[in-house]
């Protein structure tokens, strides 16, 4: 049996407007940047576009920085799975900060697998709007 031969690309990333995770509409792209200038409120990310692969699974992985939930403890890397439901399909993963918003700054890896080949890794790393670093102020 012939392996299937999907159509990838890493359609954008950088700094997205809010997303609401209910909707199937997908954020707009604000900026096109691996560096993102974060405070509370900052959705960032990618959005892959996929084609011929419906009923494909995808595997994510979000490696952030190290900080703490509720309880204290280490968070562990962000992980899940969603199955591909149409032929030409997009698919965003990223996340949006939150406080305290000093522990979230740093390197973000985001890593996606189709049907368990890697597809796409892309670090975003994420400075204090603030800083002198950022180059405002």
């Amino acid at each position: 049996m012939a392996k299937r031969k999907f159509d990838i690309t890493l359609y954008t990333y950088g700094e997205y407007s809010s997303w609401d995770r209910e909707s199937k509409a997908l954020p707009k792209i604000l900026n096109i940047t691996d560096r993102i200038e974060a405070e509370i409120g900052t959705e960032f990310g990618y959005v892959l576009q996929i084609k011929k692969a419906k009923g494909s699974k995808i595997d994510f992985r979000i490696i952030h920085p190290p900080f703490n939930d509720e309880q204290g403890k280490p968070m562990d890397d962000f992980t899940g799975e969603v199955y591909v439901n149409s032929n030409d399909y997009e698919f965003f993963l990223g996340d949006c900060i939150w406080e305290p918003l000093e522990d979230k700054l740093g390197p973000w890896r985001l890593i996606t697998e189709l049907d368990g080949k890697v597809i796409a890794d892309k670090t975003l790393h994420l400075v204090s709007k603030n800083s002198p670093a950022s180059g405002i102020g």
